[in-house]
């Protein structure tokens, strides 16, 4: 994922500014965004403050890596019900192993 140039501070204080009052125009000349940038800032963190802007981060990490350990149990649990399912003891190799007379070598 593409990092931002600016910090979540950063986006928050811009768009402080245009609540105050400044235009979309001029905050885009001011720090170089497109007035796209500044509405999907507005859609995602709009409101926030600061405080909420860094909680709202931590959940979205915590939110992450917590899917990726249910993905990672996820797959572990499949491959025990392939390994369960094909019946281990049933194969011939093991069959063999297991029903031939044990050798003992004498030295």
């Amino acid at each position: 994922m593409k990092r931002s140039r600016f910090s979540e501070e950063q986006i928050i204080g811009i768009l402080k500014e245009h609540e105050a009052g400044v235009s979309v125009a001029d905050l885009c000349r001011k720090h170089g965004v497109s007035d796209a940038s500044i509405y999907n800032w507005k859609a995602r963190s709009g409101g926030m403050d600061i405080s909420e802007a860094r909680r709202l981060k931590a959940l979205e990490d915590e939110n992450t890596r917590l899917k990726r350990l249910l993905a990672d149990a996820m797959l572990d649990n499949a491959a025990l019900k392939d390994l369960v399912g094909k019946n281990v003891w049933s194969a011939p190799s093991v069959q063999g192993f297991a029903t031939s007379p044990m050798t003992i070598p004498v030295a």
